[in-house]
């Protein structure tokens, strides 16, 4: 008996050996149930972990895996791309380039540039001109065109002022077209062409006029040029930096070079050699401006 406190200690409930055996028996499944939920728990909670890294990095081939046959194809397309480009850039940059150069050119031969364009000019006068009467201005038209028009200057075909002026009396042009500047004509003309004394005037025309020609001829006969010496067949050099107008029948008018004989050569030979195939073994009716 424990006399410390002064009281009794409890009666020790005693507990049959029988009984005392079989505890551990009822005790072990709590035990296992416990450790089979604890273990449960924790795979449920590894298995989500696992699902979101999953989500966040997915599964990567091996490094040394070669690449799957679609992906190669599109590498390949992806290269064809870019060589079509690199191609394409190269081609368009060519093009800029090319016509810089060009407009450069033009830019620095203004008087050219313009001579040329006014050959074109012409060249849609004699045109429509060819539709009323049938023909390019020359000798055979002036009566049909004086009685049509009755134009305020006379008309006449010793010069290429003066078949020009049959294109004036049309009404459909004025004087600059006839002009370029060359050592014969400097200043433009003054558009005035009212009378005889102002029609086209002397230094008011550039252009050298081929008579006796219509559309109908070989398109490759020249019909009107520029600058041509008067009373000769050879080109001035000066005017366009050794360059020729020539305008055709088929209406081009082209800058084509000057020799040193001042001729422009066409099939080996100069362009108003009567050997030309477009002359037919005829000499050129050139009328000179005044």
């Amino acid at each position: 008996m424990n006399h410390s406190h002064g009281l009794a200690a409890p009666p020790e409930i005693g507990i049959p050996s029988k009984l005392r055996g079989a505890l551990p028996m009822f005790a072990a499944p709590r035990r296992n149930l416990q450790s089979c939920a604890t273990s449960l728990h924790d795979l449920v909670a590894a298995r989500e972990l696992d699902d979101t890294f999953s989500m966040v990095h997915p599964p990567q081939p091996p490094a040394d895996a070669p690449p799957p046959p679609l992906a190669g194809e599109v590498m390949g397309s992806w290269a064809k791309m870019n060589r079509i480009k690199l191609i394409g850039g190269i081609s368009i940059l060519f093009l800029i380039l090319f016509f810089s150069f060009k407009l450069k050119g033009r830019r620095n031969q203004p008087n050219r540039s313009l001579a040329q364009s006014h050959a074109e000019d012409i060249g849609a006068e004699l045109l429509r001109f060819e539709t009323d009467f049938g023909r390019f201005p020359d000798s055979s038209t002036i009566a049909k065109v004086a009685k049509n028009t009755s134009p305020p200057f006379s008309l006449g075909d010793h010069s290429s002022n003066a078949l020009f002026r049959q294109l004036l009396a049309m009404g459909r042009t004025g004087e600059l077209p006839f002009w370029a500047s060359t050592g014969l004509t400097p200043r433009r003309p003054d558009d005035v062409f009212s009378s005889d004394t102002t029609a086209l005037a002397p230094r008011e025309c550039a252009f050298s006029y081929i008579a006796g020609l219509s559309s109908k001829g070989d398109p490759n006969t020249p019909v009107v040029v520029c600058p041509l010496i008067p009373g000769t067949t050879r080109f001035d050099p000066k005017p366009f930096k050794g360059k020729a107008i020539i305008l055709r029948l088929d209406l081009s008018a082209r800058a084509e070079p000057i020799d040193k004989s001042g001729n422009v050569i066409v099939n080996g030979m100069p362009i108003f050699d009567p050997r030309q195939p477009f002359w037919k073994g005829k000499a050129p009716d050139i009328k000179w401006p005044e």
